[in-house]
C-alpha cells in the first residue's frame, strides 16, 4: 500500500515574518550618484552656472541700438516752425475802487462850522521784550532758624528728647501688671448658663432622588415589539483566525 503524502496547501500570508518586498532598496539605474555596478552608465552631462558680471567692463554709455531723431544733423536741430495751444489766462481783477453809494455826503459838515476837538481809542501798544533776568522771588535766602548759618548769630535752641523708660517719673518700678491687664471671666463659667440662639441657613428645595420620566414622557402607541413580523437578517463582522479572542472575565487559579 502507498503511504498518504501530506497534502499541500498554499502559505498564509499572516504567518510570514520576513519583510515585505517593499523593503528592499535597489540601487538607481539614473545619475552617477550611488549608481547600480551591475549596470552600464550612460554619459550625462549638467548646465554650468551662469558667469558673474562683473567680470566684464561696465560702461555708462548707451548700446547701438538707441534711437536718433532725424531732425538732429551735425549741423544741429532741423526743423520747421511748429506751435503750441496755451491755456486761457485768468481775467484781470477788478479794481478795488469803491462805487458811488458808499460816500455819504450828508454826513459831512461845513468846512466853514467849527467843531469841538475829538478824540478816538488807538490800539494797544506792544509790550517791551522780555528780559532774561530771573525775577526777585526766583532767589532763595538762606533761613535764620538754626545754627546752620555761619556768618549770623544765633539765639539758643532747644529740643525735647524722647521718654525715658529708665530713671523717669513713668518708669514701673514694682513691675507689675495694671488693672487693665486682666481678662474678665465669662459669667456661663461659674454661674447658670443664658439660653442661646442661632439662626439656621436656608434650607434647599427637596428634589428627586432618581430623574425619573414623567407619565406623559411614554409613549406606548409608538411599542411594535409584540407585534408578528417576517423574520429579518444582518451581516457579522469577519473575525480573522490569527486575532487573540477576547477573555472579558479571567478565571481565578
Amino acid at each position: 500500500m502507498e503511504e498518504s503524502r501530506p497534502k499541500k496547501t498554499p502559505g498564509i500570508a499572516a504567518q510570514e515574518t520576513g519583510p515585505g518586498p517593499g523593503c528592499y532598496s535597489l540601487p538607481p539605474t539614473i545619475g552617477f550618484v550611488s549608481h547600480d555596478y551591475t549596470r552600464f552608465a550612460s554619459p550625462a552631462y549638467s548646465f554650468h552656472q551662469r558667469l558673474n558680471n562683473s567680470i566684464y567692463l561696465k560702461d555708462a554709455s548707451p548700446g547701438p541700438c538707441y534711437y536718433v531723431e532725424p531732425e538732429v544733423t551735425r549741423f544741429g536741430r532741423i526743423r520747421g516752425p511748429s506751435y503750441s495751444m496755451l491755456a486761457r489766462p485768468k481775467p484781470p481783477g477788478l479794481p478795488r475802487t469803491p462805487g458811488p453809494g458808499t460816500y455819504s455826503p450828508e454826513r459831512v459838515p461845513p468846512p466853514s462850522q467849527q467843531r469841538p476837538p475829538s478824540f478816538s481809542l488807538g490800539a494797544r501798544t506792544k509790550y517791551r521784550p522780555v528780559d532774561h533776568v530771573p525775577a526777585p522771588n526766583s532767589y532763595t535766602l538762606p533761613t535764620l532758624l538754626g545754627p546752620r548759618i555761619p556768618s549770623k548769630p544765633s539765639s539758643p535752641c532747644f529740643t525735647i528728647s524722647g521718654r525715658n523708660d529708665k530713671g523717669s517719673y513713668s518708669e514701673d518700678l514694682s513691675r507689675t501688671p495694671g488693672p487693665g491687664r486682666y481678662s474678665t471671666t465669662d459669667p456661663n463659667v461659674y454661674l447658670c448658663r443664658l439660653p442661646a440662639f442661632s439662626m439656621l441657613g436656608r434650607l434647599r428645595k427637596p428634589s428627586g432622588a432618581f430623574p425619573t420620566p414623567g407619565p406623559g414622557t411614554h409613549s406606548p402607541e409608538k411599542v411594535i415589539a409584540h407585534w408578528k413580523r417576517s423574520p429579518s437578517y444582518s451581516l457579522g463582522i469577519r473575525h480573522s483566525e490569527y486575532l487573540m479572542p477576547l477573555i472579558a472575565d479571567a478565571p481565578e487559579w
